[in-house]
């Protein structure tokens, strides 16, 4: 019989945010949540994420990480806990952490029309 390829004593959620990453505590109908997911989406960074209205143990971490409070969205990359962020601040942790992300689009008042790139 093969050997089960995931531990018993840990559940797939905590198997794949090891292989991600990078982890998204939210909870519905959070419009900075949402704004949050959207940018990372954009920015090709994958990601997992956990509700803190569906799972205890997601509201306990953000509660021990946002003195007291239920703050979303509060992420952790891998291993830095990041409350409220910018989708900036989680792209420049993830690549602290060596995560490849890809680098952020300049800023719309930056860029030019006809260039992409912004450069000319």
């Amino acid at each position: 019989m093969p050997a089960d390829p995931m531990p018993t004593d840990r559940g797939l959620d905590e198997v794949m945010c090891e292989s991600v990453g990078i982890v998204v505590y939210r909870r519905a109908g959070c419009g900075f949540c949402a704004s949050l997911r959207r940018q990372l989406r954009r920015a090709g960074v994958a990601t997992v994420e956990r509700d803190i209205w569906a799972d205890a143990g997601a509201a306990a971490f953000v509660r021990r990480h946002a003195g007291g409070n239920e703050t979303v969205p509060t992420v952790d990359v891998a291993g830095t806990v990041l409350v409220n962020p910018t989708a900036r601040q989680v792209l420049t942790v993830a690549r602290e952490a060596g995560i490849a992300v890809a680098d952020p689009p300049r800023p719309w008042w930056q860029r030019r029309r006809g260039n992409p790139e912004g450069s000319g």
